[in-house]
């Protein structure tokens, strides 16, 4: 065996080891939900279940965790999301001041929310045109009841 290709086995050997390794870090491996306290005063049963859809993952203490959120480093990716999310954000917790329950609306209609890597993986995500104005609209008439 030739020296580049003992040393490309080693590498990959040592890409695998690490891989292993980063399994054992703790964060994003804790997947509790904290408890719901009071979402907004929805205008219709509908905004809601879209807002569910398109936001709750990562905006509510109702976040559901796939399968792959238990692998690093992608763990640590969706842990930060959620993290900072529910942080901006949180319709489970609608009694506490929300950094940006003025501009919701507004950053689904520009497009922002969802983001772009969050659609293809939660295909229930991607709204309808009729389906984001709907939502748009529940937001805007939810944005001034949260705790500001």
């Amino acid at each position: 065996m030739n020296r580049s290709a003992r040393l490309g086995g080693l590498g990959f050997l040592g890409l695998v080891a690490l891989f292993v390794l980063i399994q054992l870090i703790p964060y994003g491996h804790d997947y509790t939900n904290p408890p719901v306290v009071k979402e907004p005063a929805w205008d219709s049963p509908a905004t809601r279940d879209l807002a569910v859809r398109a936001c709750y993952d990562c905006h509510s203490n109702e976040t559901r965790w796939p399968w792959y959120t238990d692998i690093a480093p992608v763990s640590w990716l969706i842990q930060h999301d959620v993290d900072e999310g529910r942080g901006r954000l949180n319709f489970s917790e609608w009694n506490l001041r929300q950094r940006s329950a003025r501009d919701m609306a507004e950053t689904v209609q520009r497009g922002s929310m969802p983001r772009w890597f969050y659609v293809p993986i939660h295909p229930d995500a991607n709204l309808t045109a009729a389906e984001k104005d709907q939502l748009i609209r529940g937001l805007q008439a939810i944005s001034n009841t949260s705790g500001q």
